[in-house]
């Protein structure tokens, strides 16, 4: 496989350049730090919040606080619940196009294994998800220096910037299950489907309190979304949403070797 590694990645990422996906994924992530710095302007003067009205109260009900410890802290939030929508459409998007577009015929009849193909497939989706965290790193640590947040210090960025990488790469492992959805589905709409019924349950189960032994809310939890007391968490849940990675990423590498694709 390794061979055929190189060239497989070198055309799942051509026809990335190709499509407006990543400029599209891109501005949404860009969108999500501008709106957490302006949470985070609002909140530097508690009078103003209360002048927006609605607005000031939805920042006061998240918990954050205007230094660098809550901005980061929001960062990460945005990370594990907006990342689970973005991650989840880059993934379904590059299983699921195949499909869609009718060319995975074309694809399978290239000398390139379809272990290959999938390993690419991710590995892409993987850099790809990676840039937007860093994105979206860089944009709060711009944003926060020009809002001249109070309480920087090195501790408090490797701590704030830890989680939110921390965030990222669970958020990233449970994305890839929409993968094998989107190939068995034979397309974008049943791993649309399977992004958002997650979403759903990972916020239900999440506010009865069993969120820690569910895998999609457990990024939610580690960023500080249901508050800090929330956000030590037992070993065994991260090991639970690193088990759903690896297990999707063996299953869909399975399905692509075994299924029978006749379209």
């Amino acid at each position: 496989m390794p061979g055929d590694l190189v060239p497989a990645l070198a055309a799942e990422t051509l026809k990335a350049r190709r499509s407006v996906v990543p400029w599209v994924t891109g501005a949404a992530f860009t969108v999500a730090g501008v709106v957490g710095a302006f949470f985070t302007f609002v909140l530097q003067d508690r009078a103003r919040a209360r002048a927006l009205g609605l607005l000031g109260t939805k920042a006061e009900l998240s918990g954050g606080t205007a230094d660098w410890a809550g901005h980061l802290a929001f960062t990460a939030q945005i990370t594990s619940i907006g990342g689970l929508l973005l991650f989840g459409m880059v993934v379904v998007w590059l299983f699921g196009r195949e499909s869609s577009d009718r060319t995975v015929k074309d694809l399978l009849a290239l000398p390139t294994s379809r272990t290959a193909v999938v390993a690419a497939k991710l590995l892409l989706a993987g850099l790809w998800c990676a840039g937007l965290t860093l994105l979206v790193v860089l944009l709060a640590l711009v944003s926060g220096a020009l809002l001249d947040l109070p309480g920087w210090s090195t501790a408090v960025a490797a701590g704030g910037v830890g989680t939110v990488l921390a965030c990222s790469l669970l958020t990233f492992a449970l994305a890839t299950g929409y993968g094998l959805v989107a190939s068995v589905g034979r397309g974008y709409l049943p791993g649309v489907a399977a992004i958002f019924l997650t979403l759903i349950l990972s916020q239900v189960v999440g506010a009865v309190g069993f969120g820690a032994w569910f895998p999609w809310s457990v990024p939610a939890l580690l960023s500080g979304a249901a508050g800090p007391d929330q956000a030590s968490l037992p070993a065994g849940s991260l090991l639970a949403v690193m088990a759903v990675g690896l297990v999707a990423c063996v299953a869909t590498a399975r399905w692509w070797e075994a299924a029978d694709h006749p379209r």
